[in-house]
């Protein structure tokens, strides 16, 4: 890299300048003294000297051998090798054979990620004299034991690092310390979190600090001597993950005193640092040619302007300076702090042009593969020192990291080289747009930020905060207000951070910069869906996740970005439609031109849909599917593309232990999660895209991400869609701003649904824990004013118990008020509710395409309903789903899309019906949500009821019918509850859940039941019989369940009954009291069906419906019973049985036929009552609590008027009465039955029907219920083509 002889052409880039021969008295730039003067100011000797020699004449000649003689000055002697120390440099982890278990190794042997129970590891160096250190990384904050060992220490599954005697370790997640023996030492540790391990061979001791701060001494009086030296070691569990710094870079925390394992380049820093200095003085000098004299000036405003003195300078100094630039440590040490510093004074952003201007150096001056190794270390500096960088209240040294990485982007040409080769390829990015919650409060100064904290202190009787507490004391709320202040300031923190973080988002979204090659949004596109491929197919290893923590805050910073590009773009186009109208238009799922990878269609895979919808697809959307891609996506093909892509993904090889030298595409632990994007199965079978001409049918195949272009996003004006392509008829023609946001867009949703839901889920534990502690300081404040003055033990434990559960509150809601910033602000609210509502429109804009509603994926459906969930769930009660702008017009649109697709035929897949049903039933128990369902139009309120009709065999029925259950809800007898009276004394465990809320009936839909059961007299029929026969499948269950029970806990010997055994037996109970539950809602609204014995079933549905209800009745009301028994064992998942709910249930049905009908309906219900053998009059007695019967059913809860009202309670004793009457007349009017008279199938009724042809006969309720699944005859077989009534002849 030296110049070649005595000339000045320079290897690097070829820079030829004029020889003394060409030019005999000037270097053709500037005359010599100046050009000497200039030269000898950059270049200043260092050299002491003891008088002032005249300087001899400095030109580019001699600059060669000048710098050479500079850099050379003062360099430190050949080191000799430091005693105390053994082992090669640098410094790694030892993954040939110091470990135990599987574990994969980083490419650069510094970073490890567990993969099995508990893995252990050392380094390849060892110390056994003086005082070193190291530094761990921490990447997960699970279970990890960090520390020393020495070679004689064997570790296995189940015991590692500090697990035998001559081993010494840290565990941060269970804050002790391992030495065989454990004891509490340290704080817990948390990802991002830098521990430093010190060992002091001298005096015995061993230490840890974390981020900085000494955490006390650990260990002392270890063991020394001869043939005793300390390994570096950890133990780690699954997927845990860390990178260590043995010194290959900069300790972030070094130690007075103490050594790092690896030495640092010593004599290459210093070389880094006077080359540093050269630079600058090149940047601060400018030359004077017209004065003849140089200049002093701000570094700030140097520009690159081709002077060739200056270039020429430069090339000389870059000619060391390039390739020390490729060094990890020097990057770190010397070029970034130096990048900090120019940005140090404040300002924008784009104020700081001297970065630009010394990339465009770097790129002029350097080797291509220098500037790209440089780049890369660089930009793996910033986001480990992002990372890992602790927490403070202003959050100052993330913003620094931003501010760098953001004018590192601003370059064209960097950026580009970054996305190309750096960006999601191993997940790196990520990270910077993650802000890390901080766990430790105090460390985050976040108690001078909040130094006020609140909580909830008024609770309704369920439990749940009230949101405007009417009777707050002053006090109370000034302590609020003054949370709620601390809570502000900390948000606009935090805010500074996401700008800078949309702000690289915008860069990487650029689609203007098309003068190097590819904008750089198609590049960023291509790496986003590839990015999202392989956290969508869960192929890839698990290290390969994106953990949802980050995808949280990426989606956040992504949606923000993505709207303001789409905002930017409808300017131009104002007839483009906004951002907040965005939605994915249908085309996209069956163009081919975005890769779905393998998830899931609506209608099922996507080859079975080319298959059986081509013809549609060429009728409405003029597309016809390349015949060679049907043909190609059979099992086989694919098979083989498995195996061959399997070829090209090298694992590794497995060494003997189960270690696996971990790939080189694999991202070192500290940047995120290890990451490589697999292809596609159908890669091998796709061909590039050949210009699109203008037929009426256009020909498509499915691109995959590397073969496509710009073209085939954006249209152009030559009549190529896009993205766009095969608009079917159905969609209008609206313009688009920007195509190429649109398949962002569409990733976002699926983000959503990959992880970030989860996520969103997770965090709210923090919020329930601030409930929780709330509710129990109130509890012990309650118990401390009651306390007696006779007992100061227990004041003193109360005492003890308040200051803990107030310490803990204080440290919760500083937390809390971090998590609300970041995560549950109002702005991030906006955010889901926005994707809700482009989830929506694009299932709308798909439906209205009809057959190919099947190609949309499934995950927008259930993208839209979960976004629904967390915005009413999750965001409150911090803020409210009410005060979103539309949110009533939105909760309509969902509502319908609910209501029609719960039972869509051209939806196939079983969870998602599964869940949409779930979604529906949640829908219609909050009163907004029930009201936005009677607000769809009457049409799809009419399908959805007649679709909730259905017989229930044959389909999931539990759901549906739990859904006309929460319609009736509040409207039948005893059914205004929201919890079972024997439960009130009891904590639910979740208010919040959708079977605890006030019940809230809709008659609207009431109606609509109605109407149809009345016209539709098969529907009608169809439905009450699957629903009797699922009551008395429930309930048969039910009772054969308790006996099991019973029998258990009979036994002498100590046994427990499974769980799930309990859980099953609770919902066949729920199921029975439903059941019953629709059977009154039904007998209500259309009690025709029954009574009305002119209509061809109701005599048989009644005598059933009777049947069933005395069953119950008898099982439930008998003395001293089985069930009675169970109830009063309380067994825990058994709390819901009980002798109310299921007792209300049938009285509701009793009363109704009984009491409220007409007088001939009354008589027929009790006649068929009355006649049924199973029927006793002391199980109706038993409601009121007569007959000596146990008075736990209504008559027990006749005190709660919020259960049963006095209306209601005489309604029963007006039944009793007539029923008592009716079978005093029953038992005088009736004759006795000769054996011969009677039904020879149930002998339980008289014979009153004769059979044709056969002639054979029964009673009629035993051949209507024979002849619903069988139309042959019980006794001959031959078929029955007709039922006759039959009276018996009269004796001669």
């Amino acid at each position: 890299m030296s110049s070649k002889g005595g000339g000045t052409a320079l290897t690097r880039r070829n820079y030829r300048l004029a020889s003394d021969t060409d030019k005999p008295k000037a270097t053709g730039i500037v005359n010599e003294k100046l050009l000497s003067d200039y030269l000898h100011h950059v270049f200043p000797c260092t050299k002491q000297t003891p008088a002032p020699a005249p300087r001899k004449p400095l030109g580019f000649q001699e600059l060669g051998a000048h710098l050479e003689r500079l850099l050379s000055e003062g360099e430190p002697a050949e080191e000799s090798p430091l005693e105390g120390r053994l082992g090669p440099q640098p410094v790694v982890l030892d993954h040939t054979s110091g470990f135990e278990g599987l574990l994969f190794v980083d490419d650069d042997l510094l970073g490890v990620i567990g993969h099995s129970n508990f893995s252990s590891i050392r380094a390849t160096t060892c110390v056994y004299k003086g005082k070193w250190a190291y530094e761990v990384l921490i990447s997960s904050q699970g279970l990890m034991q960090i520390g020393w060992c020495t070679l004689n220490c064997r570790f296995n599954q189940e015991e590692g690092v500090g697990d035998t005697p001559d081993s010494y370790a840290y565990d941060g997640n269970r804050v002790r310390k391992w030495n065989v023996t454990t004891t509490n030492y340290g704080k817990s540790w948390a990802a991002g979190d830098i521990v430093s391990c010190l060992i002091d061979l001298d005096e015995g001791t061993i230490t840890f600090c974390l981020n900085g701060q000494s955490l006390g001494t650990a260990f002392t009086s270890i063991k020394t001597g001869p043939g005793v030296a300390y390994f570096p070691a950890i133990s780690l569990s699954f997927k845990e993950s860390v990178a260590f710094n043995f010194g290959s870079r900069p300790l972030r925390y070094p130690s007075h005193g103490y050594l790092p394992l690896q030495n640092p380049p010593t004599a290459d820093l210093v070389k880094a640092h006077k080359l540093l200095g050269y630079i600058k003085n090149v940047l601060s000098t400018s030359i004077d040619t017209q004065e003849e004299r140089l200049l002093e000036m701000d570094c700030s405003s140097w520009r690159l302007h081709g002077e060739a003195t200056v270039l020429i300078t430069l090339a000389h100094i870059f000619n060391h300076f390039a390739p020390l630039m490729c060094k990890v440590y020097l990057v770190e040490d010397v070029l970034m702090n130096f990048l900090l510093g120019i940005l140090e004074g404040g300002g924008s952003v784009d104020e700081h042009q001297l970065i630009q201007q010394l990339l465009d150096l770097f790129w002029l001056l350097m080797e291509d593969y220098e500037v790209n190794e440089c780049l890369k270390q660089l930009m793996m500096s910033l986001l480990r020192a992002y990372r890992f960088s602790p927490i403070i209240p202003d959050l100052g040294f993330q913003i620094h990291y931003l501010r760098l990485t953001t004018a590192i982007l601003h370059h064209e040409k960097s950026r580009k080289y970054l996305l190309n080769n750096f960006t999601f390829d191993v997940l790196r990015s990520v990270v910077f747009f993650y802000i890390k919650t901080p766990l430790r409060v105090k460390e985050a100064g976040l108690e001078e930020l909040i130094p006020t904290t609140w909580w909830p202190t008024h609770f309704d009787k369920e439990g749940k905060d009230e949101r405007e507490p009417k009777d707050e004391s002053a006090e109370e709320r000034l302590r609020r207000r003054a949370y709620e202040r601390g809570c502000q300031r900390l948000k606009k923190r935090i805010e500074v951070v996401e700008e800078l973080q949309v702000q690289i988002l915008k860069l990487l979204l650029n689609n203007k910069d098309r003068t190097t090659g590819e904008a750089s949004r198609y590049i960023f596109l291509n790496k986003f869906r590839k990015f999202l491929q392989e956290n969508a197919s869960n192929r890839g290893h698990p290290t390969a996740l994106c953990p949802p923590e980050y995808m949280v805050c990426f989606l956040h910073r992504l949606i923000t970005a993505v709207r303001a590009s789409w905002d930017d773009g409808m300017r131009k186009s104002t007839s483009s439609i906004r951002s907040e109208e965005a939605y994915v238009p249908p085309q996209l799922f069956y163009n081919g031109k975005v890769d779905y990878f393998d998830l899931q269609r609506l209608g099922g895979l996507l080859s079975h849909l080319k298959k059986t919808l081509k013809d549609d697809l060429a009728s409405k959307a003029n597309i016809i599917i390349d015949p060679a891609e049907i043909q190609a996506t059979s099992m086989d093909d694919l098979d083989e593309d498995e195996e061959s892509g399997a070829a090209q993904r090298p694992f590794g090889a497995a060494a003997m232990g189960g270690a696996l030298a971990r790939p080189t595409w694999l991202s070192s632990p500290t940047l995120g999660r290890a990451n490589r994007f697999l292809s596609t199965a159908a890669v091998s079978l796709m061909t590039p895209r050949r210009p699109l001409t203008q037929p009426e049918k256009v020909k498509v195949r499915t691109l995959a991400v590397e073969q496509r272009t710009e073209e085939d996003s954006e249209s152009d004006p030559h009549g190529n869609d896009g993205l766009l392509l095969g608009r079917p008829l159905a969609e209008p023609n609206q313009p688009m701003a920007d195509k190429s946001l649109l398949e962002i867009v569409d990733g976002i949703v699926m983000m959503y649904n990959l992880s970030v839901h989860q996520q969103l889920g997770k965090m709210v534990v923090v919020s329930d824990d601030v409930h929780e502690y709330a509710v129990a300081l109130k509890d012990t404040e309650e118990k401390i004013a009651r306390c007696p003055a006779r007992r100061p033990d227990i004041l003193d434990e109360l005492q003890k118990s308040q200051k803990v559960f107030a310490e803990k509150l204080n440290h919760l809601c500083r937390r809390l008020a971090w998590i609300n910033a970041t995560i549950y602000s109002k702005e991030k609210m906006l955010d889901v509710y926005w994707l809700l509502c482009v989830c929506i429109r694009t299932i709308e804009h798909a439906d209205n395409t009809g057959s190919l509603f099947a190609f949309a994926p499934e995950f927008y459906l259930s993208a839209a309903m979960n976004a629904y969930s967390a915005l009413k769930n999750y965001f409150s009660p911090a803020n409210s789903m009410e005060d979103l702008p539309g949110y009533e017009e939105t909760l309509t649109q969902l509502a319908a899309i609910l209501a029609k697709h719960f039972a869509d035929p051209r939806i196939v897949g079983t969870d998602i019906k599964d869940s949409l049903m779930q979604a529906l039933a949640s829908y219609v128990c909050y009163p907004q949500s029930l009201r936005a369902v009677e607000r769809i139009p009457e049409e799809q309120r009419v399908a959805m009821m007649r679709n909730l009709l259905a017989p229930y065999e044959q389909r999931p029925w539990a759901q549906t019918n739990w859904i006309l259950v929460r319609l009736w809800r509040g409207c039948g007898f005893g059914y205004r509850y929201t919890r079972l009276p024997h439960l009130l004394k009891t904590k639910p465990e979740d208010a919040n859940l959708p079977s605890l809320q006030k019940p809230c009936p809709s008659l609207l839909l009431q109606g609509h039941m109605a109407e149809l059961l009345s016209v539709d007299k098969d529907m009608a029929a169809s439905f009450l019989n699957s629903v009797l026969n699922q009551l008395n499948w429930a309930f048969s269950e039910f009772i054969g369940m308790i006996q099991e029970i019973q029998q258990a806990a009979e036994r002498p010997e100590r046994n427990f009954v499974d769980t799930r055994q309990l859980k099953v037996c609770a919902t066949c109970f729920d199921l029975s009291v439903s059941l019953l539950r629709v059977l009154e809602m039904t007998v209500t609204l259309v009690p025709e069906i029954f009574l009305d014995w002119t209509r061809p079933s109701a005599e048989l549905l009644l005598r059933r419906l009777a049947q069933l209800l005395n069953q119950v009745l008898n099982r439930v009301t008998a003395e001293k019973n089985l069930f009675d028994r169970v109830v009063n064992l309380r067994l825990p998942g058994l709390e819901s049985v009980d002798h109310y709910p299921i007792l209300v249930a049938v009285t509701g049905i009793l009363v109704r036929i009984l009491v409220d009908g007409d007088r001939q309906g009354i008589s027929r219900a009790a006649s068929v009552l009355l006649s049924d053998p199973c029927f006793q009059l002391h199980s109706i007695q038993h409601l009121l609590g007569e007959g000596g019967g146990d008075p736990s059913a209504v008559s027990a809860t006749a005190s709660h008027t919020d259960y049963i009202s006095e209306e209601e309670k005489q309604k029963v004793e007006r039944m009793l009465a007539f029923l008592t009457e009716e079978s005093k007349q029953a038992a005088a009017s009736t004759a006795p039955t000769s054996e011969e008279d009677l039904c020879p199938i149930c002998y339980a009724h008289s014979i009153s029907a004769v059979f044709k042809p056969c002639s054979h006969k029964s009673c009629k309720a035993c051949i209507n219920q024979h002849l619903m699944n069988n139309k042959d005859c019980f006794f001959c077989k031959a078929t029955i083509t007709g039922v006759e009534d039959y009276s018996k002849p009269a004796a001669s």
